[in-house]
């Protein structure tokens, strides 16, 4: 399944020294700067490390996470904001809008850009794994789990942080509910796609298998929807692909049920079924070229190039064609002109998202180093940039990610 998933380019960031000199007036204040500036570096490079798994991407992001957090919370649990908060300026691109940064002076800002990318990481690191060859059950698992926790911490993100922003979240950026929810839902969908691709494996019920492809395409048709309203121009390509994924898995409900009707002696009304499932299908095949052709930011899948995408193909031909012989020899069933009407529940496969927290405090918070920042200080950097000609506004250069080369196609094989 190597590039089976559609994947927007991560967040790109200015460098953030922590060079808080002369505010920084203790060694424990001067050493959770050094640390800041250390761990933010490794999270970064990190994003891009093709050797990376869950566990080094976690523990280095709660290294950061938890220093980070002393800029944010307060040491006593109170409510009130911490002193250091808008002490640093922090400047991010967007997913979707090239390299033009947005810049906050809040802790809060960078907190959220971060683990917005670190969602997206384990949405890279899933793509990743689900396109090895010959993928075994636990990878299988890790690729499930993936999307379920990317799923988790945009939730978390959108509940919990950006509504503390100062600033209000301008509108098709990254941080606005409708960009984030399209990035909730697809992670969703992308995770119930590994059930169904287990579940036809597994030979398990046409009924279910139905049921989990509609309740997958609703979750993509959500998307689709949610990205209708944002500017064409930012989300085009992105669109394309939700929307072939619309196609796909509906083709694969109509395919399943008509197997369910077939079973139940409903010879004719499978027979339609089936014929809705080849229509989908096909427009699912123009749907490729058209994201194919498409422009716009972001790793390009090739979904129609792959067995378990030719699969569908065969299957909905040959089911079609058994029910059409076994219609003119036992049923003589009148085929209705209207495709059936799917109302299918899945009760069970449904991906729903791991709850997320941020992790605790760093011990090297204590209230001596805190009281070891003097706010009362203007940063020394801060001086002497405020002396200097003002700059002209910058690009952020883009994260360089890794050209993942695709490997030979195990069409989604669960061994």
């Amino acid at each position: 399944m190597a590039h089976w998933f559609h994947r927007n380019p991560l967040k790109a960031t200015a460098p953030v020294t922590f060079n808080l000199y002369g505010v920084a007036s203790s060694t424990a204040a001067s050493k959770i700067c050094g640390d800041l500036r250390i761990t933010r570096a490794r999270m970064l490079e990190l994003l891009t490390d093709t050797s990376c798994n869950v566990e080094t991407m976690k523990n280095a992001s709660d290294s950061y996470f938890s220093l980070l957090q002393g800029f944010i919370v307060a040491l006593d649990g109170g409510t009130q904001d911490n002193k250091l908060r808008f002490i640093q300026n922090f400047k991010w691109t967007d997913t979707l809008q090239g390299n033009v940064a947005s810049a906050q002076q809040d802790a809060v800002f960078e907190l959220i850009s971060m683990a917005f990318n670190v969602a997206l990481w384990y949405t890279k690191f899933a793509s990743r794994l689900a396109g090895k060859e010959d993928i075994t059950e636990d990878e299988a698992k890790e690729v499930h789990r993936s999307m379920k926790v990317a799923a988790g911490i945009f939730k978390h993100l959108k509940e919990s942080h950006i509504p503390k922003l100062l600033t209000p979240v301008e509108k098709g950026r990254d941080l606005e509910a409708r960009v984030i929810d399209a990035y909730i839902v697809q992670c969703q969908a992308e995770g119930q796609e590994v059930t169904i691709a287990r579940a036809i494996e597994l030979k398990h019920n046409p009924g279910l298998i139905a049921a989990l492809a509609y309740e997958t395409a609703n979750f993509y048709e959500n998307v689709d929807h949610t990205l209708s309203s944002l500017d064409p121009v930012y989300i085009a390509k992105w669109r394309k692909y939700i929307q072939l994924k619309i196609c796909f898995y509906r083709a694969y409900a109509y395919c399943y049920h008509g197997q369910t009707l077939l079973t139940s002696d409903k010879c004719g009304e499978a027979i339609r079924s089936l014929q809705e499932a080849e229509k989908l299908y096909n427009k699912a095949e123009a749907l490729c070229k058209e994201y194919g052709e498409t422009k716009g930011p972001g790793t390009t899948a090739k979904p129609s190039g792959h067995l378990f995408f030719r699969k569908l193909g065969a299957l909905v031909k040959n089911t079609l064609a058994k029910c059409e012989r076994e219609n003119g020899f036992i049923y003589f069933q009148k085929v209705p002109k209207e495709a059936p009407q799917l109302e299918l529940k899945a009760n069970y496969g449904l991906v729903e998202p791991v709850p997320f927290e941020f992790p605790a405090l760093n011990s090297q918070w204590t209230p001596e180093a805190l009281a070891g920042f003097d706010l009362t200080k203007r940063p020394k950097e801060d001086e002497k940039n405020a002396q200097a000609k003002p700059k002209k506004e910058e690009e952020v250069k883009p994260m360089k990610e890794p050209d993942i080369k695709a490997q030979k196609d195990s069409g989604c094989q669960i061994s």
